[in-house]
């Protein structure tokens, strides 16, 4: 179960509180993704719990704090609270933002592990997110392994990592596991992100556990990414029945990410009811994801194809079922009417709009029914 992938820095920005805009963070997301570091951003006012909480599930190398409302010393002493409840001390986090500097010293003796202010060039930032990833002692197999037996969810997340850096070893296999397994593909700007935070919270209204797995596409020049579909999938409350891994798909093609399997497998073997593998944007012949998963949906959207279109081979033969995303956009009828005549099959087609949460329960329904492995 090893492989050779050169483990690239990760990095979780996020904005703590009430501040207004997210338009220097963006500007520090894609400086690091230019930077070939693995960039997650969670968006705007995210609470401290919320952030160490993806943090832990995501275990990243270094969690960046953007403020600007001067609430600094309030902030960072609950985010460091929230990271030593969670178990995941190991975590160095850096704060940038308007901050005085007769408050340096406090910050760092409280134990944050860098301040930036907005004079901070790029270059020193991106040195200093290299060097603290550089540091972090990662956890290694055998820790993770005990942890993960006892049903500890940031075990779990080291244990995705040792998958990740290639240090599982050869013959370890997961414990078997009762997961429905579903791939969740689509072109991109379907919404898949969304849909999927949607359908996740139907299917927690039916004590169902659920795991995604979510990929976004690798920098063909630096390697870095910017993995930005945790954004529209957090919402509330931390939840320990919902558990989400953002993945770079590397030099890999088809939709998916380096051991994407073998993470698959992790999570199943942890005991989640459902696990969710959402693709990169597909194309008509990205269909890898069937070689992982027992079901497919896929999503499209109105306007998205005709007849034609709809009756091509690839990725439109590998569905298990269709979701019209964005239905209440126009053209919903005439997409829906071509495609299932174009189809000729029982595959379920349903309609659905996530802003409106309409038409997921139907899906979440589908789901519940399906059998299990």
């Amino acid at each position: 179960m090893s492989n050779t992938n050169t483990h690239r820095p990760r990095v979780l920005l996020a904005k703590i509180g009430l501040d207004g805009h997210d338009r220097g963070v963006k500007v520090l997301a894609r400086s690091f993704r230019d930077a070939g570091i693995e960039v997650i951003y969670t968006g705007l006012w995210q609470t401290c719990e919320a952030t160490m909480y993806a943090a832990m599930q995501e275990n990243v190398d270094v969690v960046g704090v953007s403020l600007l409302s001067a609430a600094h010393m309030t902030v960072m002493p609950e985010l460091l609270r929230f990271r030593k409840e969670l178990g995941v001390e190991g975590i160095p986090v850096v704060l940038g933002g308007i901050v005085p500097a007769d408050d340096y010293p406090k910050l760092i003796d409280m134990g944050v592990a860098a301040v930036f202010n907005p004079g901070s060039s790029m270059e020193s930032i991106v040195d200093c997110i290299r060097k603290l990833a550089a540091d972090r002692s990662a956890a290694t197999f055998e820790e993770a392994m005990a942890g993960y037996d006892l049903g500890r969810l940031n075990a779990l997340a080291q244990l995705i990592s040792c998958s990740q850096r290639g240090s599982l070893p050869e013959n370890f296999t997961p414990p078997a596991g009762k997961a429905k397994i579903i791939g969740v593909t689509g072109s991109p700007g379907v919404g898949k992100s969304s849909f999927i935070g949607k359908l996740a919270t139907d299917l927690r209204s039916r004590n169902l556990k659920v795991a995604v797995v979510a990929v976004d596409p690798s920098s063909p020049i630096t390697g870095g990414a910017l993995l930005g579909d945790r954004l529209r999938m957090m919402a509330g409350k931390p939840d320990d029945g919902f558990f989400v891994r953002s993945l770079s798909s590397g030099t890999m093609v088809g939709g998916l990410g380096p051991q994407c399997g073998e993470i698959i497998s992790l999570l199943d073997g942890f005991g989640f009811d459902v696990i969710l593998l959402e693709t990169v944007g597909a194309g008509q012949a990205d269909v890898s994801v069937r070689e992982l998963v027992e079901h497919i949906l896929l999503l499209l959207m109105p306007q998205s194809g005709d007849a034609v279109q709809f009756s091509k081979a690839g990725i439109m033969e590998i569905a298990s079922a269709f979701v019209i995303n964005k239905s209440d956009l126009d053209g919903a009828d005439a997409t829906e009417a071509q495609l299932i005549t174009s189809i000729n099959s029982d595959r379920p087609v349903w309609r659905t709009s996530t802003p409106k949460a309409e038409g997921i329960q139907a899906i979440g329904d589908w789901v519940a029914a399906l059998p299990t492995t």
